[in-house]
């Protein structure tokens, strides 16, 4: 790599263009990169749901997601299938393998969804494949003025929707809360018995009244004209003259009238509301539409009477934040490293040349990811900021190896390039191997391939920018600033040197005490329980109160509204967003559930203490009998839980499932670390039957006469303007004894009849809710494990559970976080045995021997006795990002090593193996120490910071480093030469009695 160097000497006025260049292009990236919390990244399911008003579980289950289930299952790249129908609802979500474009999947699931036919009154399924570009950017709310007309309101909504959807950028945009406006028709039995009016009568009433036809083309007066037929029904008055007998319209048997309801209950602060959620489009700003938001919500409330418009919480302002404090991090880090240099140089000039590596390699790698596509977020500032103590390393090793030979010798160019080039070898070597860590990172799949390939780029344009500078920059720039500089000559130290010879006489001692380090924090680490991502910093709580399903909706909103006061009350919540029902908005994001559960969103104030606030409200779980509450902190990346462990019980009969869980579940009770343990059949309710005799009436339209005396059925639409208004048929008995249901008057082929007389009631208990694992019923086991405890409480589940007498037939799957965690361990250990071999592939090619770059490798191991320790001091728990970072190690702890041994290869030239070995520990200790102090100190915000919950970059990851680059290099200058010496013992050994005996015959 000499030929970079003496290329810069020969291209001085070129270089100083490529530098302002490349510091240019770094701002311009910068500005120009788009700015938001994480990279795209697909979420690897396809969700597809589906509303049914008025269908319980079962029927869901038989009607809906049953045939849904066997059109996709036949769909490409599909791995697992799991589904759940209830009240009202059905959710099928289709997993894929980590090699499926998931944009196709989606499309090939919702071409094999539209051919299913579903029963009436079901919605057309929505299919959903999220994206982490899909998060919500804006939460918007709109409150309207009392005594505002619903038209007034209807306006004001369409204008305010119409302004947020002309934002740039801005992509799917949802409204939540919103009344939609119908038409009742409330039939009156004694008039209907009166006149002789069949209820059937008022289902058809609009069947054929509301049309648009065209009939053909014909010639009329001798010019061709084209023939239609139109009825337009536009308001109710016109509906309620509408026949539904000879002689007798719709208004002489029932109440036709406009109402506004609601699909589902949306309230701000303990206020009714509109919630209007942007997401960003792809490739847009996240930060620019965001700030678009609030300046359009604004304008509007200005310019709009009668509606105000507020941006309840943006997460362009956390993005901002987020960005703000890893560049902060980033600057401390380049401080601390900075400082750490002109301690060890003791000279500002070779400092000032040493820094301009920083900010040339951060402008060069701006331009590479903008390149790149990459987008600015705490992935890629994370690499950024992991990697500004190595940034400096390879500029350190040049400008030290420079320093020292002016401290003996005349300066000239030509000892500038010279002692440069001694180094190339060992900077390219060291750096190519930190790079080649993070090369196998393409090779992963899925969504972590895309939050770790971000990171890998970012480190490695970083340092393959700081190795092209340190060789032709930082020459350039010694050059000048060291020309007419009186250095201090700087002595290698003789104790080191000495300590060193002791060692490399009795190497029995330093790699026993290394084995007996490295066996002990292996048994340490592997004692270690291991957590999941940490999500301490709590901003938000998700709290929820789910009642049973047989619960009546009317108790569930007044309890909730209840639980809503009190939680308005608490003095940390900044606000509280309340919602309840399912919706189709909801539904299109995939988002539905129990009608019977009510969730909040509490925003907590800052430096609230989120902990004693989820204890208060805990404590409240008493005041809702029979109902379950809960609270959890919540984050960007995690969600609200990220911790339960689950066991799958499937196979057998309905019985033999159902008696596993039971074990199952007793048996994970008395596990410590386990917080709960719930099951998804625990809860049930009545199902009333009619068992019709065939005989005495059709079973058809015995179902369609209670459906329609039952429950509210829509039966029709009207166009009123632009406007569209459904017609829905209200129930007209009210049943609430299994004796008044059975009573119930139905029209059979003989005239009206008790129901009883020509059906049998039989009632049951089945479950509220149906689940199913590729199609069968299974049931799952789930239990809350202790974050901090992960591991352990997940593989005490696992062992528990294999501990459990299953009946025949029945069999069990674990998953969960645990298993998700150890998936993620496992890849990441594939992953570390892929780099060991490429970092080794690239020593051997340096050295061209096999036995050097073996010494070198054992320099990791005493990487794991450091991270191990630092891990225990700090009593942080190991999570997976831990892991990376022990990953990470692999390419700093061996650039050391390879500095060190680049020199005492270039030492045996013309000196032994013991005196290379010595001249080299010596003469490169101070640069080790030097790059691996900085690179330590350079990550010291990062232990200290406030970093975004749950990143990649976090507290543990840098103290996993700090703590095994640092015991790495104190052992690395005495182990590492002890194994080297005896990877050439023989030689060494003939050497030294060689030295002897020339010493002998001198004397």
């Amino acid at each position: 790599m000499s030929w970079l160097t003496k290329w810069s000497f020969k291209n001085k006025a070129a270089m100083s263009l490529v530098v302002v260049m490349a510091l240019v292009a770094g701002v311009f990236s910068y500005l120009m990169l788009p700015m938001e919390f994480l990279p795209e990244a697909d979420n690897p399911s396809v969700t597809v749901t589906t509303i049914g008003p008025g269908y319980d579980a079962k029927s869901m289950e038989t009607g809906v997601t049953a045939p849904i289930e066997q059109a996709v299952s036949f769909i490409k790249g599909k791995t697992d299938m799991y589904s759940a129908s209830g009240d009202g609802y059905s959710q099928v979500d289709i997993m894929f393998d980590s090699k499926t474009d998931m944009k196709q999947a989606a499309a090939d699931v919702e071409k094999a969804v539209n051919a299913v036919s579903l029963p009436d009154q079901v919605s057309k399924p929505y299919v959903v494949q999220l994206n982490t570009s899909m998060i919500p950017i804006s939460w918007v709310t709109m409150v309207f003025d009392e005594g505002l007309s619903d038209a007034a309101k209807q306006e004001l909504e369409a204008k305010v929707m119409e302004e947020m959807q002309q934002i740039e950028g801005a992509g799917h945009i949802q409204l939540s809360g919103k009344t939609q406006p119908s038409v009742t028709v409330t039939a009156d039995p004694a008039k209907l018995a009166e006149l002789g009016v069949p209820f059937q009568a008022l289902m058809g009433v609009l069947q054929g009244r509301d049309l648009s036809a065209a009939i053909g083309e014909r010639t009329i007066s001798g010019v061709t004209g084209n023939v239609k037929v139109v009825s337009d029904i536009s308001d109710a008055s016109t509906l309620a003259k509408l026949p539904v007998a000879p002689g007798i319209s719709l208004d002489q048997v029932a109440k036709v009238a406009v109402t506004n309801e609601q699909e589902s209950v949306t309230r701000i602060d303990g206020q009714n509301a509109l919630l209007i959620t942007v997401s960003k489009g792809l490739n847009a700003n996240a930060v620019a539409v965001g700030k678009d938001v609030e300046e359009t919500a604004s304008r509007l409330t200005e310019e709009l009477d009668g509606v105000q418009v507020k941006v309840l919480m943006s997460t362009a302002d956390q993005v901002v934040h987020s960005v703000n404090s890893m560049l902060r991090e980033v600057l401390l880090g380049a401080l601390f490293a900075t400082i750490v240099i002109l301690l060890f140089m003791r000279n500002f000039r070779a400092t000032i040349v040493t820094i301009v590596s920083i900010p040339l390699s951060l402008g060069i790698t701006l331009y590479l990811l903008h390149l790149s596509g990459v987008t600015l977020n705490i992935i890629t500032l994370g690499g950024v900021a992991v990697a500004v103590g190595r940034l400096v390393d390879d500029s350190i090793v040049v400008i030290e190896n420079i320093y020292r030979r002016l401290q003996k010798e005349a300066f000239l160019i030509s000892l500038v390039t010279e002692a440069t080039r001694e180094v190339a070898t060992a900077i390219t070597s060291s750096t190519l191997t930190t790079v080649a860590v993070f090369l196998p990172m393409g090779l992963l799949r899925g969504s972590l391939q895309s939050f770790l390939l971000p990171f890998a780029l970012t480190v490695s344009y970083s340092l393959l920018a700081s190795l092209l500078v340190a060789l032709t920059v930082v020459p350039l720039l010694s050059a000048v600033f060291l020309k007419n500089t009186t250095l201090k000559e700087h002595e290698p130290s003789r104790r080191f040197t000495a300590f060193l010879s002791w060692n490399l006489n009795r190497k029995w001692l330093p790699l026993t005490v290394a084995s007996l380090l490295f066996i002990g924090s292996i048994a340490g680490y592997m004692m270690l329980p291991k957590g999941a991502l940490d999500t301490s910093n709590a901003e938000s709580l998700l709290v929820k109160l789910e009642y049973p399903a047989e619960t009546p909706k009317e108790k569930v909103a007044a309890e909730g509204a209840r639980l809503e006061a009190f939680l308005v009350n608490q003095p940390e919540r900044e606000w509280l967003a309340m919602s309840l029902g399912n919706s189709e908005e909801s539904a299109k994001m995939g988002s539905v559930g129990s009608s019977t559960l009510v969730t909040y969103q509490l925003s907590v104030r800052k430096g609230a203490d989120a902990d004693k606030l989820i204890e208060r409200i805990m404590g409240q779980a008493g005041e809702y009998p029979g109902a379950e509450l809960t609270a959890s902190a919540m984050s960007m990346m995690s969600g609200g839980s990220s911790s339960e462990v689950y066991i799958d019980v499937t196979g057998g009969t309905e019985e033999a499932r159902s008696e596993a869980a039971a074990r199952i579940s007793d048996k994970l009770q008395s596990i410590e670390g386990v917080l709960k343990v719930k099951t998804n059949q625990e809860q049930k309710k009545s199902v009333y039957t009619f068992e019709v005799d065939p005989v005495k009436a059709q079973a058809a339209d015995i179902a369609l006469q209670l459906q329609g005396m039952l429950n509210r059925m829509p039966i029709g639409t009207l166009q009123t303007g632009t406007a569209k208004m459904d017609v829905f048929l209200e129930p007209v008995v009210n049943p609430k004894t299994e004796n008044e249901l059975s009573k119930l008057t139905v029209m059979t082929g003989v005239g009206p009849a008790p129901l009883h007389s020509v059906a049998k009631l039989v009632r049951s208990e089945e479950p509220s809710t149906y689940f199913h694992k590729n199609g069968e019923t299974y049931i799952r086991v789930t239990a809350a494990a202790d974050p901090d405890k992960l591991s352990i409480v997940g593989a005490a589940i696992t062992k528990a559970a294999d501990e459990v007498e299953l009946p025949a037939g029945v069999t069990l799957l674990s998953g969960g976080a645990s298993a998700e965690q150890a998936s993620d361990f496992a890849q990441l250990g594939m992953t570390a045995l892929v780099s060991i071999m490429i970092v080794y592939l690239i020593m051997v090619v340096t050295f061209r021997t096999l036995r050097a770059p073996l010494a070198i490798l054992f320099s990791l191991p005493l990487a794991a006795i450091g991270a191990v320790l630092g891990l225990i001091i700090s009593g942080v728990t190991p999570d997976f990002t831990a892991a990376f970072g022990a990953l990470m190690l692999i390419g700093v702890v061996v650039t050391n090593a390879i500095v060190l041994i680049d020199r005492v290869k270039q030492n045996e030239e013309t000196m032994s193996i013991r005196e290379a070995l010595l001249e080299a520990a010596g003469t490169r200790m101070r640069p080790i120490l030097m790059t691996a102090i900085a690179t330590i100190c350079a990550m010291l915000p990062l232990v200290f910071g406030t970093s975004e919950s749950g990143s990649i970059v976090s507290q543990s990851l840098a103290i996993v480093v700090i703590g095994g680059l640092a015991v790495a290099t104190v052992l690395t200058l005495v182990v590492v030469p002890v194994i080297y010496e005896l990877m050439y013992f023989r030689k060494s050994a003939k050497q030294r009695r060689e030295e002897r005996s020339e010493h002998m015959a001198a004397a």
